[in-house]
């Protein structure tokens, strides 16, 4: 049969490739393949939809705090450096690989090179871990909201069941009235709120004690709403974030407003945003910047692969990455604003330095903000606003990410999950699954567990494991050319150079040096500063990390194992893209079984032989 001559595929040139008969027929059926799955109405559900994922309560209770501690606005250089150097490369090779597979996070990384498949399978591990714990904090903050329908915020007084005698009240109208050595020897009604009321706080891991039923019902509905928001697929999905990705930003904005307008807001921002140049002489400083990239960006967890596999194959995804980005940057920097306006408030009121009241994580929500809401006029208004937002911002995170981890199961087993109402079932035991798991962070020592999921399970040190690999399987086994054609097929230009200089040197280049950076100051996790793990807790939490690190060079060696034939042929075998993958706008199969071919560019050592003409 007469062949024909495609389009530049491998670094500017023409390979021999099938018939246009066979060519045609493997298109159709990659049409109807992407038809079978679903995908986005239009262009705004899945902005929305990775809006809501990357744009979550890290942008609140995270970012604002790193930047306060790292030199305030000194800390934006080496943020911008990761954005431009990690967060964009890794964010459009995730988006553009989802995009132009059309398959989940396990599948995409079997079809473009079966060497790494690993990396499939760490990331939907990762994700794994989130979907259990990240929900927590939306069962915690829907236990605020509730109640804080009352006149009187239950937290800001101290004549509860739960309060102790060492309780110290911290409203506008009484707090002249606290010495500062009560204060000192006192126990706020805030934290006496969070820890007797809410959490029920046992002494340590060891003593997991009961469970909190109030806690476990609110997780339950936690549960229930993110099943009723994906069980569609796409179709749900993608209508439900344009409520839960807006609201988040309008509230944002009220709570600005109500901050900027507070006594002592702008000794806060002062605060937030003041330069210390010489803390960028600090490794830390660089460390914190480029983990908080990871965390923020949802990177190396499969969302965004799976989110972009629903795009039309033409959608230009790098326009797209490049805004997404500026946007979640965008968002953390205001969230700011709105935050250390009210701890800058809150400090005014108690008369002391902004230092002592600023906390991140959980203690700036659940402790820091709420006490600055008691001295508010109508504060159970703006408590209501507030928890409101966190729910959102959890929620679609929340949402997406289980999403995410569902794709990825159907696209490995189609023909079991593409039947009837399977993937709803599929939905559902997932999410009881996740629930039953999650009771034991709803305990009395439940904290604690949360804590070790948050510290190793999906910490920056695994996240930075996953983003090595991605990028040396992109820019040197696949071939970083071979992507860049990819690209241009769907978007119609080459995005630029630096791009493709991140994938194959500069991002796993940092990303390693803040990996190692991680080994060797490692320090036993503490809970407050002031509970230690015992050592067994410490393994758990290793073991949590390394669940998902391993899952890459074991799938590596498994891979190797199931191959016949010597070391280089089984190499040139794992490292051959699938035969199903075809670049759909110029017809032509990208996949090169010549092993000569490969290395003529874009195998194991690719060459840099540019023709990038487009930004």
């Amino acid at each position: 049969m007469r062949q024909v001559k495609a389009d530049p595929i491998l670094n500017g040139k023409s390979e021999d490739v099938p018939d246009t008969e066979a060519s045609n027929a493997a298109l159709v059926s990659a049409q109807e393949r992407v038809r079978e799955r679903g995908h986005w109405n239009n262009k705004v559900e899945f902005v929305l939809s990775v809006a809501g994922e990357i744009i979550g309560l890290g942008n609140v209770w995270r970012f604002p705090y790193l930047c306060y501690k790292n030199g305030g606005g000194a800390f934006l250089i080496p943020y911008v450096i990761f954005f431009v150097c990690c967060g964009i490369p890794v964010f459009l090779l995730e988006t553009a690989l989802g995009q132009f597979t059309s398959q989940g996070g396990i599948t995409c990384w079997r079809q473009i090179c079966p060497l790494f498949e690993g990396i499939g399978y760490a990331t939907q591990v990762i994700e794994a871990h989130v979907n259990i714990y990240y929900i927590i904090v939306l069962a915690w903050a829907i236990f605020y909201l509730l109640n804080s329908f009352t006149s009187e915020l239950p937290w800001a007084s101290c004549d509860h069941h739960w309060n102790t005698k060492n309780c110290v009240e911290f409203q506008k109208l009484n707090i002249t009235n606290c010495t500062q050595d009560n204060t000192r020897n006192g126990t706020s009604s805030v934290i006496e709120f969070w820890e007797r009321r809410v959490l029920g706080l046992s002494s340590g891991i060891e003593k997991i004690g009961n469970v909190r039923w109030e806690l476990a019902l609110c997780l339950l509905a936690a549960w229930i709403i993110c099943y009723f928001c994906i069980w569609k697929g796409p179709k749900s999905t993608g209508k439900v974030v344009y409520v839960t990705a807006t609201f988040p930003y309008l509230m944002l904005l009220v709570l600005l407003i109500r901050g900027v307008t507070l006594p002592g807001a702008s000794e806060g921002i002062k605060f937030y945003l003041y330069p210390d140049m010489s803390r960028l002489s600090e490794p830390q400083v660089w460390v914190d910047a480029g983990t908080q990239i990871f965390f923020s960006y949802a990177i190396c967890l499969g969302c965004l692969t799976a989110l972009g596999s629903y795009n039309p194959y033409h959608n230009n995804c790098y326009r797209d990455c490049i805004m997404l980005c500026c946007l979640n940057s965008g968002t953390s920097f205001v969230a700011g604003f709105a935050i250390f306006s009210v701890l800058g408030f809150m400090a005014y009121e108690q008369g002391v330095p902004i230092a002592e009241v600023a906390e991140s994580g959980p203690g700036l929500t659940f402790i820091a903000y709420p006490k600055a809401v008691t001295m508010m006029p109508l504060s159970p208004l703006w408590a209501i606003l507030f928890f409101l937002m966190l729910i959102f911002l959890g929620l679609d995170s929340q949402f997406v990410c289980m999403e995410s981890m569902v794709t990825a199961v159907i696209d490995m087993y189609p023909h079991i999950f593409r039947k009837g109402y399977r993937r709803e079932q599929l939905i559902c035991i997932i999410a009881i699954i996740s629930y039953l798991i999650g009771l034991f962070m709803v305990t009395e020592g439940g904290m604690y567990v949360f804590q070790l999921f948050d510290a190793y399970a999906s910490s920056g040190m695994c996240l930075l494991f996953v983003a090595i690999f991605e990028c040396i399987c992109i820019g040197w086994f696949y071939g970083s050319n071979r992507f860049y054609d990819n690209i241009e097929d769907m978007i119609g230009y080459r995005p630029f150079i630096l791009i493709k200089w991140c994938w194959m040197f500069i991002t796993p280049g940092i990303c390693g040096g803040i990996f190692i950076f991680f080994i060797v100051r490692y320090k036993p996790l503490k809970y407050n500063n002031v509970y230690t793990y015992p050592t067994w807790g410490h393994g758990l939490g290793w073991l949590l990390a390394l669940s998902s690190m391993l899952c890459i060079p074991f799938g590596i060696l498994y891979k190797l194992s199931q191959v016949d034939g010597t070391l280089s042929q089984r190499f040139r075998k794992l490292t051959t893209p699938s035969p199903e993958l075809q670049m759909r706008g110029k017809s032509s199969l990208v996949t090169a079984n010549d092993y000569e071919t490969k290395h003529r560019g874009d195998g194991y050592v690719s060459t840099i032989t540019e023709k990038e003409t487009h930004f």
